[in-house]
């Protein structure tokens, strides 16, 4: 023990927070991949319909599967909410954010945000094309729906666009607690988002949580090829 309290001493000069965030996100963007894989797998081997069965029927009155549990106003207000991680609002919100970042002459922001925007819309029809799954028909819709079930957009879209929004504006921001405030405004969209798909009928909980994965890893990995070239770039300037 006391040989090691030298050693914990001097870990604070050996790890900036920067190398402590990078770490983080690589290790959440190896688990979100990871766990993708896994629910592709179950999925496929139908290993999941009794928890997505049991979840959606817990959603909805035992004796109407047409209408879901809670008041009026949580039906009403779960509608609009879901609509924070369509294409269209997405779109929006994207184009709004990119031409702040280009008014602010931050071209790697805006290639990030480009790159992962973009790629996230581009392969999440590519995957629902490739899965097929079909919609839950076992509780009544409650929001339009035309494409396949797996993995859910809106909670891809929706991890992939606050996400990289949330460590954007988090990485020019100094205050730590100012930090903390955005991304976890970011995290709280993202469920928000997921949550409402399965409330609303039109996603099995498991198309929700491969959505979540996937985009949060796509979100973490552009983050991280950001991070990667800057610290090439410094390096490069340093040596230089």
């Amino acid at each position: 023990m006391p040989r090691l309290a030298p050693l914990l001493s001097r870990l604070p000069h050996r790890f900036s927070w920067g190398q402590f965030v990078t770490l983080a996100a690589l290790l959440a963007c190896t688990g979100s991949l990871w766990a993708f894989a896994v629910l592709v797998d179950e999925v496929l081997e139908g290993e999941t319909r009794g928890f997505d069965q049991a979840v959606l029927l817990a959603l909805r009155h035992p004796d109407d599967p047409a209408e879901p549990i809670g008041p009026l106003w949580l039906k009403i207000m779960l509608r609009d909410f879901t609509a924070l991680g369509s294409y269209s609002v997405l779109l929006l919100i994207g184009l709004l954010a990119l031409g702040y970042i280009l008014l602010l002459r931050k071209w790697l922001s805006a290639l990030l945000l480009i790159v992962s925007f973009g790629g996230g819309m581009t392969l999440n029809p590519l995957l629902k094309q490739n899965f097929d799954r079909p919609r839950p028909e076992l509780v009544a819709h409650l929001a339009d729906v035309y494409t396949a079930s797996f993995p859910s957009g809106h909670a891809m879209l929706a991890a992939t666009c606050y996400l990289t929004l949330g460590t954007l504006l988090a990485g020019v921001t100094r205050p730590r607690p100012l930090k903390a405030y955005i991304l976890g405004a970011a995290i709280a969209l993202v469920v928000i988002v997921g949550c409402s798909r399965v409330y609303l009928g039109v996603h099995w909980p498991t198309d929700v949580l491969a959505g979540w994965a996937l985009g949060s890893a796509w979100a973490m990995a552009c983050w991280l090829l950001l991070r990667a070239w800057l610290s090439y770039q410094a390096a490069r300037g340093r040596r230089g």
